[in-house]
């Protein structure tokens, strides 16, 4: 009873401590989380005599640690706002069928990328942009990176399936533990055992591991209103399909990150040098930084939008939104217009090579102009994503990434030189942003008025 009460919550608490209930502790994870990495590239970047350098070789791992994730995302964003829509239709076990399907697909990603990675990894770290003095330093890290790719999938995936049912909080807690190990053991194997590079991606893997221990030990408890099990596992084609098609846009978003990487990284390396490519793994972690706390917001409304949707509560889906647009908007304003103004604050975080810091922070400003209003495109996506647009929400993932930044960080270097790979982005981004809006604009009209006709039926 005390389970159901819980799941209902999402459609009867008041919206506005709701929202903060569920969007907190779902901020805190995403920020935590990014910390993994981040944290990772600040005591790289600071290692005595050869820091710099592999902090760029660390950086050409990021398209592969990007991929990995998001395969994570197909299984567990596609799946967990359909469970949630199930939980706000009171179809607990299609919502059981649906998490145990992805649970099934995140091992099967986890086995063919350790395994593909493992076997291709330098061939693909030269397609990256390491260069001949990088690519130990990058072989190092991801060398052991990969061995926990199951624990990152599991992490990552099916901790959507907690704040999916409202548990935020504990959502939270499972970033929380592995982040705060990362952090602590960081230190100790990159300087104390004296292990370098492997020594931070060790100290990631093993807080993967916990954190992924985290998740499966609540999704197998009593206090999870939808529990994990084996029999669920066994993959269904009519289930995947289901979770590919919502999937599938978070997939594209995230993996096309490792295509924009890839195609950055390359072209600063041939327009630019090695210092270039510093440049871009700095700023890669910062774009993380600024965005981090705008997808958390999503995350943590999601769960609200999808029951409500479910449920019919048309007034609710609206209210939900316009309070998520409001504040991913002025998250993106503001964190992005610290990098526009006075980039030197993010910037020294990373390296105190004076060099790169000032090559960074002259690019800075240009790269991220246009990241200050992509609040507004994060909102409207991640509202399609609850409420199971898989079309719409997969043409505006395609848009920004796919058809803009990356034709446009080739064409334009060609006229501007290196600086062209950096004007790319804000180009992308603005051009993304407007259409999205448009997008959104005369859509949601249509998905509302079927939810009226759906609900309507129902009852009648």
């Amino acid at each position: 009873m005390k389970k159901e009460m819980d799941s209902q919550r999402l459609g009867r608490a008041p919206l506005g401590r709701l929202m903060v209930s569920l969007a907190v502790p779902a901020v805190a994870a995403q920020l935590i989380n990014v910390l993994y990495n981040i944290v990772d590239r600040i005591y790289i970047g600071h290692i005595e005599g050869y820091g710099d350098v592999a902090l760029t070789g660390v950086g050409v791992t990021f398209p592969i640690i990007m991929l990995i994730s998001a395969f994570s995302a197909f299984a567990g964003m596609g799946g967990a706002p359909l469970a949630s829509i199930e939980l706000g239709r009171k179809d607990v076990g299609k919502a059981e069928l649906i998490l145990g399907n992805s649970a099934g697909m995140i091992v099967l990603f986890s086995i063919v990328l350790t395994i593909g990675f493992s076997i291709f990894k330098t061939p693909v770290l030269y397609a990256f942009g390491a260069s001949d003095v990088t690519i130990t330093y990058a072989q190092s890290y991801i060398g052991i990176y990969l061995i926990g790719t199951i624990f990152v999938q599991v992490a990552v995936g099916l901790n959507t399936f907690i704040s999916g049912q409202g548990e935020s909080r504990t959502a939270m807690l499972s970033v929380v533990i592995g982040a705060v190990l990362n952090i602590i053991l960081d230190p100790i194997l990159i300087f104390v055992m004296d292990f370098g590079v492997r020594g931070a991606a060790m100290a990631t893997v093993i807080s993967q591991a916990v954190s992924a221990a985290w998740v499966i030990r609540f999704l197998t408890c009593e206090r999870s209103v939808m529990k994990l099990g084996v029999r669920n596992m066994r993959l269904r084609a009519d289930i995947v399909k289901r979770i590919a098609g919502l999937g599938i846009s978070p997939f594209i978003m995230q993996s096309t990150e490792s295509m924009v990487s890839i195609t950055l990284n390359s072209g600063l390396q041939n327009y630019g040098g090695d210092l270039y490519v510093g440049t871009m793994s700095i700023m890669t972690s910062i774009m993380q930084l600024i965005l981090i706390p705008v997808q958390g917001i999503a995350q943590g409304v999601q769960p609200i939008i999808s029951y409500s949707y479910g449920a019919g509560d048309k007034k609710r889906v609206k209210d939900a939104f316009m309070r998520l647009l409001a504040s991913g908007l002025l998250g993106t304003l503001v964190l992005g217009g610290v990098a526009v103004f006075v980039p030197k604050v993010y910037a020294g975080i990373f390296t105190n090579n004076e060099k790169l810091i000032q090559l960074t922070c002259q690019v800075m400003p240009v790269y991220f102009l246009g990241i200050t209003i992509f609040g507004l495109q994060s909102a409207c996506q991640s509202t399609f994503l609850a409420l199971g647009q898989a079309k719409v929400s997969l043409f505006i993932a395609l848009l920004r990434k796919v058809l803009l930044l990356i034709p446009l960080a080739i064409i334009f270097p060609k006229f501007m030189g290196v600086m062209g790979v950096y004007r790319a982005e804000p180009v992308a981004d603005i051009i993304s942003v407007v259409t999205t809006g448009i997008v959104f604009t005369f859509t949601m009209k249509k998905i509302l008025g079927n939810m009226d006709k759906n609900h309507t039926s129902k009852e009648a």
